[in-house]
Order: structure tokens, then sequence, then C-alpha cells
């Protein structure tokens, strides 16, 4: 059964379309993830969800209650719709301490205070906070700052819990840490997420499926594995991880890199694109080659940069640039140096 639907949801702000006929279902249990470029229209969907904002067109329905209704000229306003809220900011008051900021949202929801108690002991034995209820949150770090932002939308026991971008103040290896927090939070409550990102790696490794928007429109909504293997158009494919363009003229089914129109990068293209595309490939799908092969196509590495356990390549490929990334392992290739490469998978996108 499905937890929240959204039907042809639109908003606008003056003549700008922030939100565009948006349809959705969102199961129950679900962590669902709308990623996109600053700009999109994922938080503004987030906001709307949570009733901060209203809609201009559409419905909202929760387990087939209609929260807001353009036809019906219906709206719910956020206190009433039993979700658990989390910001970019920490947003936690700074003259209580952890304990009260937790039981605040309880007390205004006037739970008798045996129930209070239990639900703000759980949440901050589930978040890791007990030993620090005492203190206030400027003794204490944005992580654990962040966890009493979690705490308190735990407490409230809340149907769907919606995050808007709420580890991207974080350092990297305390985000990380973050996510699987909250998938841990997810899988002993039970309840639905709604999480809004624009990063990528966060999405992939929290989503069971997961939104990709640009300028208000949906892109495609699917599972991580499958958005990143399938992409649906060239957007996508560029969002979701690292990606090389190559401009390609079709010829007699081969593909010839524009500016080196003597070697092909396949031996078998698409026609239906017309006599001039993209291929498309990351950086891990391609392989060098020995000098001697007769496979691949002859290229110049334009720059090598040590990323640890792996080496970035950007190979000139005619007037084109090819970015590679290896294990470094395998050595190192040289600036200057020529070089043959191979390009594995390709996926085959329009001209803009």
């Amino acid at each position: 059964m499905s937890e929240l639907k959204l039907v042809s949801v639109t908003k606008r702000f003056n003549q700008v379309i922030a939100v565009n006929k948006l349809n959705l279902e969102v199961q129950r249990g679900e962590c669902f993830s709308f990623l996109g470029p600053s700009g999109c229209g994922k938080t503004t969907t987030l906001r709307m969800i949570a009733g901060f904002e209203d809609l201009d067109e559409g419905e909202l329905l929760v387990d087939g209650e209609v929260y807001s209704s353009s036809y019906k000229k219906y709206y719910l306003p956020p206190e009433k719709r039993d979700f658990g809220m989390v910001f970019q900011a920490f947003a936690v008051w700074p003259h209580l301490t952890v304990w009260d900021n937790v039981a605040f949202p309880l007390q205004i929801r006037r739970i008798p205070k045996p129930e209070m108690e239990k639900r703000v002991k759980e949440a901050l034995q589930s978040t890791g906070l007990s030993g620090l209820k005492d203190l206030y949150p400027s003794k204490l770090s944005g992580g654990e700052q962040q966890r009493i932002a979690l705490a308190r939308a735990v407490a409230i026991n809340p149907k769907v819990m919606l995050l808007d971008e709420p580890l991207s103040n974080l350092d990297p290896k305390l985000r990380e840490e973050m996510r699987f927090e909250i998938k841990d939070l997810q899988r002993r409550f039970g309840f639905t997420i709604l999480y809004v990102t624009h990063d990528q790696a966060e999405a992939m490794a929290l989503s069971d499926r997961m939104l990709v928007m640009n300028l208000g429109v949906v892109q495609q909504v699917g599972k991580p594995l499958e958005i990143y293997n399938e992409p649906a158009n060239k957007f996508v494919f560029s969002f979701i991880g690292l990606s090389n363009f190559l401009k390609v003229r079709i010829h007699q089914g081969k593909a010839f890199p524009r500016g080196k129109e003597d070697e092909p990068i396949a031996s078998q293209a698409p026609s239906h694109l017309g006599e001039v595309c993209y291929a498309a490939f990351r950086p891990g799908e391609v392989d060098f080659l020995s000098a001697n092969s007769c496979e691949g196509i002859k290229g110049v590495v334009s720059r090598s940069t040590f990323l640890g356990d792996l080496v970035d390549y950007r190979i000139s490929v005619g007037d084109q640039e090819v970015r590679v990334q290896k294990p470094k392992k395998m050595g190192l290739l040289r600036e200057g140096e020529p070089c043959k490469i191979r390009i594995n998978r390709i996926h085959w996108f329009p001209l803009d």
C-alpha cells in the first residue's frame, strides 16, 4: 500500500514553475530520495508535503487521506500532519538541554508526562545521546547537534520523516557515519523517509528508490542501480556519477570521435539518433591497451592526477578530452605520453 501519493502537483512562484505536474507514489517504510541540482524543485516538493507551502494545482494524499487538494480547496496545516522534519540547519534551541530539545515538540502536543518521558528516553538511546541529555547544544559537536534534530523528529512517532539535506553541514567522514545511523533508525522504527539531497553518493547509499529532478520536472524514478546503469536521458547520466560525453559521427554503422575520424570507438552504433550524437561512458569503463593492439583508439595523456587509490587521467582524443580513472597499482602514465584506450560500455544520446 502506498503511504504517500502526489497527483499532478504543481507549484509556481510568480511566473516560475518550480514543480510541474509531479506524479509520485511512495510506499510505506520506503526510503525515497529527491535528487537534483540546486533550484530543481526538490525542496519545494518537500515543503509542500510538509505543509509549509500549499499546492497551486494537484493533490497530496497520505494513507488515502487528502492532506492538500486544489480540486477540493482543502489544506491540512503542518502541525496536524504528524510528520517529523529535519532541516539542513541543525535548528536546535540553544537555551534548552538535549533532553528538553527533544521533549519540546511532545509538550506542544500535550503528550502525557509518562508517555513523553518514555519517548524521549527511547529517542535519545536510539541516537546515542543518552549520556549527553543534560548538556546544552553549545557544548556539542555538529554531528551531536544533528542527532538532537533526529531524536526530536523520532520522538513524535511520525508516519513520515522528512529530511532536507540534513548532512550537508557536516564534514565528509561524519556525513558518511550519519548516513548509516539514519538508515538504522528507519529499520528500527519503520517510518517512511523522504530525503532531499544534491549529493548523489548520499542518495545512492540511503535510498530504496530515488527521483531525479531538473527544472521542476521529473527525469527518472527508480532504484539507485537502475538509474545508474540505465539512465533515462543525458541529464540523468551526467548528474549520477562521473561521466564522459564524446561527440561522434555515425558512418556505416561505426562511431568516429569528432576530430579523429580514422579510428572508430564502436563498430556498432545506433542509426536512429542521426549522423551526429553523443557517446557517453563512465571514467572507470575505459581500459588502456598496449600500443600495438589492433583495438581501441589513440590518444595523448594531457593530465594525470594522483587521488590515493586511483589515478585520474585526462586523455586528448582528437579535439576532445576523455576522463579515465584507474587503480594506482596499474602504474602511472606521464603527461604528454601517447596511449591507446578502449571504451567498454557506451550509452548513446542525441545532441542537445
